[in-house]
């Protein structure tokens, strides 16, 4: 070969790489390694829309503490497990019931008392605006009788009707009858206890208290828990006192319609016996978010809050310091055992906070 021939040759190979443009060039992998496909060439694979969808779930939070509470426990809830944009909003009974029977907004009532606005849940329900999730509390009777727990260890069987009749004295002033704290006169439960006390055939054995107000029913109670004095009382759920305070519950009979009805009467001839009524406390959904959220439909039918729960959380609401946001936070913080299972991935924890 010619020295003109090599010299060409050689000039080739150093050849600028933009040279080479004209011709594709091949990258192989490692032995053994398939050749990457481009990436432009990949398929979009477009991202699963989230469980909560893309609109705002708007949150009414009522003016009460209980109320209050649930709304920001389920915000916190909805935002970390189900990737929703969640709006809290202040509301009332009859304004919320009212707009979202008209609107379907708010998306989220979590305790709506629907015996106090009946028309209006009524009327929503009918134009198929809104549907009951569930019940806000595991147990859907408010009222009831209470013992201290102080009392229960002493004498067992007082949690029941005929352990209250065998120890009445024990729950007095010393008179051989005992005591019943009952709720101010002016309230339809002072009316009420004076019947159940027929009906149980306790009036030969207790006297009925009625104190002037709730300041001072609160006061007889804690100064009864106080002196560690054997009481009977009536309360209602959730509430703070009965965190405060340790408490059994009196097993009453079962709720019977007809002979409540008669428990609120002035003069009931006949009284017979029977629990309290239940009050349906419910979370109350729009349709829209049935229809497009599913997953959150089914979260609110599993969030049933338990009375022990929130009495505490109201308890906590009273320590210094302490905000209806705080509380709500130590609640996820502190008692996964319960949301849990709400959000349907029991024993997993809540996300860190980013």
């Amino acid at each position: 070969m010619r020295l003109g021939s090599l010299l060409i040759i050689f000039l080739l190979g150093l050849a600028p790489a933009g040279a080479a443009a004209q011709g594709s060039i091949q990258v192989l992998g490692a032995p053994g390694e398939e050749s990457a496909a481009p990436v432009d060439a990949l398929p979009a694979v477009p991202a699963p829309p989230p469980p909560c969808g893309t609109q705002t779930v708007a949150i009414a939070r009522m003016a009460w503490p209980s109320a209050a509470l649930l709304a920001e426990i389920h915000s916190r809830l909805l935002t970390a497990f189900y990737q929703c944009n969640v709006a809290v909003q202040e509301g009332d009974l009859a304004a919320t019931g009212s707009s979202m029977g008209a609107s379907g907004q708010p998306a989220v009532a979590p305790e709506l008392w629907t015996a106090r606005i009946a028309d209006i849940w009524n009327a929503a329900m009918q134009g198929q605006k809104v549907r009951q999730a569930g019940l806000a509390y595991a147990d859907p009777v408010f009222e009831g009788w209470f013992v201290p727990d102080y009392a229960a260890a002493q004498w067992p069987e007082v949690t029941t009707i005929d352990g209250l009749k065998a120890n009445a004295a024990a729950f007095g002033d010393g008179n051989g009858r005992g005591r019943l704290i009952s709720c101010p006169l002016d309230w339809g439960c002072a009316l009420i206890n004076r019947n159940l006390l027929r009906a149980y055939g306790l009036e030969q054995s207790f006297d009925v208290v009625e104190p002037a107000n709730r300041f001072e029913m609160d006061t007889l109670i804690a100064e009864a828990v106080g002196r560690k004095q054997p009481i009977l009382f009536y309360y209602w759920q959730p509430n703070a006192i009965l965190a405060q305070f340790g408490f059994r519950q009196v097993a009453l009979p079962g709720y019977d319609r007809d002979a409540f009805l008669c428990m609120g009467q002035a003069v009931c001839p006949s009284p017979t016996p029977t629990g309290f009524a239940p009050d349906p406390v419910v979370i109350a959904l729009a349709e829209w978010v049935y229809l497009d959220t599913p997953q959150v439909a089914a979260y609110f039918g599993r969030a049933r809050m338990p009375f022990p729960e929130m009495n505490l959380m109201l308890q906590q609401l009273g320590e210094a310091g302490q905000t209806v946001e705080s509380v709500a936070e130590r609640f996820i913080a502190e008692r996964g055992e319960i949301w849990r299972p709400w959000v349907g991935l029991p024993g997993l924890e809540a996300p860190a906070a980013q």
